[in-house]
């Protein structure tokens, strides 16, 4: 693996995986701008590593944003490599070992083990090489991007955060942004369901102050796995550990007592006082690809600022996919298949999360199916499983359907039977879902075509009437999607009931309303906007075995919708004419348009909040 951040950007740069730039770059809007219109190239794009920031340090964006680039990160060819040992390693660890031979065998497996665990050592670690403490330590000193005009300030977006459970001292390593709020102070973005916040309230129990620790950089795979949804009280660096075949150094911290990796090139010490009042933190463009509006959150107080003299500053933008987090997630679906088949359900074969569902709003499953219902209990129990239970819309298909071939899942979506193979049910979802009325709880969605019925036919009739209080429909995505969009205003009632009537024998199997500018998107943007926007139970109804669904973005118009609703994140036209303007001097090659140009009519005024 790889002994730095350096020694990571040195092998992408020799694969031709990275572009430097030496143009002077502002970390305000300036780089976030560049790196979008890279990261939606086809494949990725390549990383990128800005020299010239204003401050003492590079800038590294888009450094995981490819396949190979994550897989290189995590110490592999490609993300198969991983699977295969982790398939490997759970099978071996669950077999029954009968005899002294069988058992004998799993010694290998058990150094290997003690070999990943991550080990304390005394002295200090790279990482400290430049010390600044009290007033000293100075936040103004990094290059911290603000990426999106809507966003409350600068922020922090690839922190690896420590905290340790002070009732067991397991360590913790999360990532949670980071609004930049004065010299020596920051927020800390910790969701109710999240391990740092269930640390904060213990501590708040218990009347003492919180140490917390932030890390930037070191080896990449200390990134990855601060984003990995490990079991809570298992170490994050055990993991890294197991992906590097190596155990991971830690040093003592210099004011706090906590541990941290010797190689990283930034680390920021301090406290969060469980005793001080929450404050109001944000709005952050957000990889829903839509804003999450202010809330109150803890403070941090920093101690400490140490890094390398070398030290790297390294940043993800996230938005409206796709973006880095796009192979991220591709990790996290490889790496814990095999623990998920072994812990949670057995039949589950393959987990795929398109970018269009921004990890929590679709996920799609196949399992080996035996028996009818079984999609449904493979549905219930997923709901309850870490992560997972944030879920919004599942889709569970046979082993033998390829998640990842759009013909194969869209011929098995048109043989639906409705309302048989269709579950509505209510749950936990993610703190960022916009669409609900209660903030992280609301509707869920289960589609069972592990049937395969792949004889559906949709055949439209030559007169599609035009709902009461719509302006359009398209009919576009009818015949391989079965699915009909319907155009309208927001705030206006619309008579998608009229319609399914109308479509009764069509072959039809969704009718989905929406905002006006949607229906100009491609088939992927169309489904990334009508999720966000779309809460199961509330929104959609069943007519004549037609789902009919309202995912026009909710105004706060009647009881039970939300009552903030957030913009889609967007560049500023000033920072799209800046960038257009200097592109020549970025040495990035044949132009790029800006992709906020394609999004902007999709918002409700200039702010954060849809107005």
């Amino acid at each position: 693996m790889y002994k730095n951040l350096r020694q990571y950007i040195d092998r992408l740069e020799s694969a031709g995986q990275l572009v430097r730039v030496a143009a002077e770059v502002d970390p305000v809007y300036e780089i976030a701008e560049i790196t979008d219109r890279i990261s939606k190239m086809a494949g990725g794009g390549k990383a990128l590593f800005f020299e010239n920031t204003g401050t003492g340090f590079p800038v590294l964006t888009n450094m995981m944003g490819s396949d190979a680039r994550i897989a290189a990160a995590l110490g592999a060819g490609s993300l198969d490599e991983i699977t295969a040992r982790l398939d490997t390693l759970v099978s071996e660890a669950l077999s029954p070992k009968e005899g002294f031979w069988e058992k004998l065998s799993m010694l290998p497996l058990l150094a290997g083990a003690a070999r990943w665990m991550p080990r304390k050592s005394g002295g200090r670690g790279e990482c400290q090489q430049v010390v600044y403490r009290g007033d000293a330590a100075d936040l103004s000193l990094l290059p911290v991007l603000k990426c999106w005009p809507g966003d409350g300030g600068r922020f922090i977006t690839l922190p690896l955060v420590h905290t340790v459970d002070p009732v067991t001292g397991a360590r913790n390593v999360g990532m949670y942004r980071m609004q930049v709020t004065g010299k020596n102070s920051t927020g800390m973005h910790w969701h109710l369901h999240k391990t740092g916040e269930r640390h904060y309230r213990e501590y708040k129990k218990s009347g003492r102050r919180m140490p917390v620790t932030v890390c930037l950089g070191g080896d990449p795979v200390y990134t990855y796995c601060a984003t990995a949804p490990m079991p809570d009280n298992l170490d994050e660096y055990l993991l890294a550990g197991f992906l590097r075949d190596r155990s991971v150094r830690l040093v003592e911290c210099l004011t706090n007592g906590l541990y941290v990796p010797s190689d990283c090139d930034f680390v920021i010490e301090g406290y969060v006082d469980p005793a001080e009042d929450k404050f109001m933190e944000g709005p952050f463009g957000d990889h829903t690809g839509f804003y999450s509006l202010e809330d109150l959150y803890p403070r941090f107080h920093i101690t400490a600022i140490t890094h390398r003299q070398d030290a790297v500053y390294p940043a993800t933008i996230v938005g409206i996919p796709p973006q880095e987090d796009v192979y991220i997630a591709k990790a996290t679906e490889k790496i814990f298949l095999a623990p998920i088949r072994a812990a949670v359900q057995p039949e589950i074969t393959d987990i795929y999360m398109p970018p269009a569902g921004v990890a929590h709003n679709l996920a799609l499953v196949s399992i080996d199916n035996s028996y009818p219902g079984q999609a449904f209990k493979v549905a219930g129990s997923m709901w309850g499983a870490g992560q997972m239970m944030f879920n919004k819309i599942m889709i569970v298909a046979g082993a033998d359907t390829d998640l990842r071939d759009p013909r194969q899942v869209a011929a098995c979506i048109r043989g639906l039977c409705i309302p048989q193979d269709v579950l509505f049910s209510r749950g936990v979802l993610d703190v960022l879902d916009h669409s609900t009325a209660v903030t992280g709880f609301g509707g869920k969605l289960m589609l069972d075509i592990t049937p395969g019925r792949q004889s559906g036919r949709v055949a439209l009739p030559e007169n599609i009437p035009l709902p009461e209080g719509a302006a359009a429909v398209e009919t576009s995505l009818a015949l391989e999607w079965a699915a009909v969009l319907v155009g309208c205003d927001n705030g206006r009632q619309i008579d998608l009931k009229g319609l399914a009537r109308a479509l009764k024998w069509s072959g039809i199997k969704f009718i989905v309303a929406v905002d006006m500018a949607v229906l100009k998107l491609c088939p992927e943007e169309i489904l990334w906007h009508a999720a966000g926007n779309f809460d199961p139970v509330r929104d959609a109804t069943i007519v004549e075995g037609i789902i009919t669904a309202d995912a026009r973005t909710k105004m706060p118009f009647r009881e039970g919708l939300p009552v903030r609703v957030p913009n889609v994140v967007v560049s500023s036209p000033e920072t799209i004419a800046l960038v257009d303007g200097r592109w020549p001097e970025y040495g990035l090659g044949d132009f790029i348009g800006s992709p906020s140009r394609r999004y902007r009519p999709l918002m409700y005024g200039e702010e954060a909040e849809a107005r």
